[in-house]
């Protein structure tokens, strides 16, 4: 076996790489800042940020170790490199031979931020800040290091490297469907808001949005371009597969909208890029350049899976409107079911070509190359990921409601967690004294507004009523 060596060009690769992966937090902050009403979007936004203070904290004192430390059983790593101990600037050739341990690590730490900050989404405008932050500790524990060990780390049971062998190039499973269920569970533990149902809940700047999903696609790039570990061909081709699918999510949810509701709507169309990327982050790395004269074939994969993402997507979210509970920004149905969507195509449309370009499993393909065995790993995955992920969460989430309680005060919430929480408002638009940004409740108006459905994200207040 030949010796590790840093190669220069692979580590400056992976560390604007980790960069831009990090980059892709803020951008959620603004993605999510933007869903929801201005007087939450300050405490929304919070969650991303402080989050990247947290899980930077939690991954190089144990979340590392866990995930990625010597192996216990292969469901867990032990605490050998706790404190990021033996980890250091040579390679680790488990994972990464031509970069420092320590680029593979920071890597990783931004999947783990990343990854509760999604979370979020499904309690934004009702969580206590202090609750949120114990949750964000033991989730990353208990449900993050444990999932990423399984299918990431070199002898975990159900993974890429070995185990069942179950492909998830970026973090399908390990991020997206590993938070969208979690945020299921959430979502049923929190409770509907207040008015839920009965009083519109608008996002309250549609520009943010943008913003967010365009900083998110931007990133993407890192996340699933970086997953390659080198510069080089598979690192060229995920890059291509991901901006292809992004694109194909953002047409087809844009279009699905438009054909359901009437208009093509612009948080759809962003919506629906991320979908899109959600879908791809499995498969990126699998997918994409068959043999050479069928070249001109090597996007076709990536362009279904982000168009069925978006249309799958799209509908998840009109079913959770339907259903009545209060995701309020739609995680489970753009990453729990993009996720999904993601792993399974992977097993249907990686090839041996790819793979092998890959250097996973010495090149071995999918469903497309006649291995019907690696759908039923994928499902495999799905499945374990669900299961684990949602019964995880809520027996944390039950443990907290019962100890410290998940929700502000009925009072808090209508005043807004940004001030009740914060002491902050988003926007001040006139002076005001000391005693109007004191928390208080106002009375509420004579008149209350007439019933109105949820909005699934990408409607318009004007097609809320649309079947």
């Amino acid at each position: 076996m030949p010796q590790p060596t840093i190669d220069s060009g692979d580590t400056a690769w992976l560390l604007v790489s980790a960069a831009l992966v990090l980059l892709m937090t803020p951008g959620l902050a603004f993605f999510y800042g933007g869903l929801v009403r201005s007087k939450n979007v300050l405490s929304t936004i919070m969650h991303s940020f402080i989050i990247m203070g947290v899980a930077s904290l939690v991954w190089v004192l144990w979340g590392y170790s866990l995930a990625f430390g010597p192996d216990k059983g292969g469901f867990i790593g032990d605490l050998s490199w706790f404190g990021m101990r033996l980890v250091g600037a040579e390679p680790n050739a488990d994972y990464a031979a031509t970069v420092p341990h320590q680029a593979y690590m920071l890597f990783q730490m931004m999947f783990a931020i990343i990854t509760p900050a999604l979370i979020t989404g499904a309690f934004a405008e009702r969580a206590k800040f202090s609750t949120f932050l114990v949750f964000t500790v033991l989730w990353m524990t208990l449900v993050y290091a444990p999932v990423a060990h399984w299918v990431w780390a070199k002898d975990g049971w159900l993974g890429t490297l070995g185990g069942l062998g179950a492909y998830d190039f970026a973090g399908g499973t390990v991020v997206h469907i590993n938070s969208g269920v979690a945020a299921l569970a959430a979502a049923l533990l929190f409770g509907r808001r207040l008015g839920y149902g009965k009083e519109p809940m608008e996002p309250h700047n549609i520009p943010f949005v943008v913003l967010g999903a365009g900083l998110l696609w931007f990133g993407w790039f890192g996340f699933n371009a970086g997953s390659a570990l080198a510069a080089g061909g598979a690192a060229s081709n995920a890059f291509l597969q991901t901006n292809t699918a992004a694109a194909a999510g953002a047409v087809a949810w844009t279009l699905a909208s438009w054909a359901v509701i009437g208009k093509p709507s612009v948080v759809g169309a962003a919506s629906g890029a991320v979908a899109g990327l959600v879908a791809i982050t499995p498969a990126a790395g699998f997918v994409g350049a068959w043999e050479a004269t069928d070249g001109y074939l090597n996007i076709l994969p990536a362009i279904v899976i982000g168009a069925v993402a978006g249309v799958l997507c799209f509908g998840a979210t009109r079913l959770r409107s339907r259903l009545g509970f209060d995701d309020a920004l739609d995680v489970w149905a753009v990453h729990g079911m993009g996720g999904t969507w993601g792993a399974i195509a992977t097993g249907i449309f990686a090839t041996a070509a790819v793979t092998s370009l890959a250097g996973f499993q010495g090149g071995v393909g999918g469903l497309i190359d006649g291995r019907p065995e690696q759908l039923l790993a994928q499902f495999a995955g799905v499945a374990a990921t669900w299961g684990y992920s949602f019964t995880v969460t809520f027996l944390v989430l039950k443990a907290l409601d019962l100890v410290m309680g998940l929700r502000v005060s009925e009072e808090e919430e209508v005043v807004g967690v940004d001030v009740a929480q914060h002491g902050e408002r988003a926007y001040v638009l006139e002076e005001v004294g000391v005693a109007a940004a004191a928390y208080a409740v106002r009375p509420a108006p004579a008149a209350q507004p007439a019933p109105r459905p949820q909005l699934a994200q990408g409607e318009s207040q004007a097609a809320s009523t649309s079947p």
